[in-house]
């Protein structure tokens, strides 16, 4: 597959999946005739479905040389020793971030998405695996891999570092300002990530670690002011 000869068609369709998911498929939108839990479950769907599963298809589809293409985007395990290594370091990294930002009562009132995910360990387990493998997978997918790597080899790495952490930054816009402020610095380490392990893997994993935690911590502070 010409990698680079692909990216307009690739980098249009993207620009429509995201104004997809900010208006048809908002959850905002979704929630209007759904309980917020069952809509937020359809917003990652719907998220995975633009965002991972419609564009690797047409790219297995469209080209025989389509497994190349995916694995120099980042769907392959890369360097694992420091992949697992930076997941490693980041775990208590992560829990301590929410205990800091647990203070942060916009963080703590925005997560989880779906508040009701709070009620009873079962549906946040549930919900927590959704939105591991439905939104923050596509979401590597998309911001750090089919939106960064052909970057890089076209007009290098900070510059495609500045792009992907601008628009993955933009894409916050509505949530907490602390968040905003984390997204725009964790556009830039987490590219860094992918670029070194040379996979989206472990960036998945240390996003959703953060994520996870602090929703977690969200759903263990509302439980100790109701009693």
């Amino acid at each position: 597959m010409d990698t680079f000869a692909e990216l307009p068609v690739l980098y249009a369709y993207l620009a429509l999946a995201f104004t997809l998911l900010l208006t048809v498929f908002s959850r905002r939108r979704l929630s209007i005739r759904r309980d917020e839990f069952k809509a937020t479950l359809l917003y990652f769907g719907f998220f995975f479905l633009l965002l991972f599963a419609l564009p690797t298809a047409a790219l297995l589809v469209a080209d025989r040389a389509a497994p190349d293409f995916l694995r120099d985007v980042g769907l392959r395990v890369g360097n694992w020793r420091l992949g697992l290594a930076l997941v490693a370091a980041a775990a208590p990294l992560a829990w301590l971030a929410t205990l800091v930002g647990g203070r942060d009562r916009g963080l703590s009132e925005f997560y989880p998405l779906a508040r009701s995910a709070c009620r009873g360990g079962r549906r946040l387990a549930r919900y927590e695996t959704a939105y591991f493998f439905l939104y923050y997978l596509p979401w590597e997918f998309a911001f750090r891999g089919l939106l960064f790597f052909p970057l890089v080899a076209t007009v290098g790495l900070l510059p495609a570092l500045a792009v992907q952490t601008m628009l993955s930054t933009l894409y916050h816009i509505g949530h907490p300002d602390t968040e905003i402020a984390a997204s725009l610095a964790a556009g830039f380490l987490f590219g860094l990530v992918a670029y070194h392990t040379r996979s989206i893997l472990y960036t998945t994993a240390i996003h959703a670690l953060f994520g996870i935690a602090t929703d977690v911590a969200s759903c263990l502070r509302r439980r100790r002011m109701k009693s």
